[in-house]
């Protein structure tokens, strides 16, 4: 079986080091959507030893910092599952009330019409688009200056 995580990034190519490799993905309805891969191929985060266990949690939880203080999400999904694809990844999704899926899953059916009493309107979008850049240098800036990870 091929595994698509090893065999490419499945997305734009953010960082990467010696063990884990951070992806800008596609998906221009929740700009800042990041994936945290873990090189080696690996289902379940308990076959990993306590060392790099650590590493993984500690590369989404930076994701997540500076998603939050970037982006300004009104909540942040991290999710691993892993059942399609069983190579260890988290996914680092912002996610605004109104958004095409708001309240539900990033992976439900999308609404119709997002939460018409929400401020996330395409001008919005518009605006959490142009912060992707300064989301991206300041999430280089901060894996760089924590080398190794």
């Amino acid at each position: 079986m091929t595994c698509p995580l090893c065999q490419n990034n499945a997305g734009r190519l953010l960082f990467r080091n010696d063990r884990l490799r951070l992806i800008a993905v596609d998906d221009p309805d929740y700009p800042g959507y990041t994936r945290v891969i873990w090189h080696d191929h690996v289902a379940e985060m308990t076959d990993l030893p306590p060392i790099h266990r650590a590493q993984i949690m500690d590369a989404v939880y930076t994701v997540e910092r500076v998603l939050r203080a970037t982006m300004s999400p009104d909540k942040i999904n991290l999710a691993a599952f892993g059942t399609m694809v069983p190579h260890l990844h988290w996914h680092i999704i912002p996610r605004w009330r109104g958004d095409r899926h708001f309240p539900d899953t990033y992976w439900s059916a999308p609404r119709e019409q997002g939460d018409q009493s929400a401020t996330c309107g395409r001008a919005d979008l518009a605006v959490r688009t142009q912060r992707v850049a300064v989301y991206e240098q300041r999430l280089l800036a901060a894996f760089c200056a924590n080398a190794p990870h």
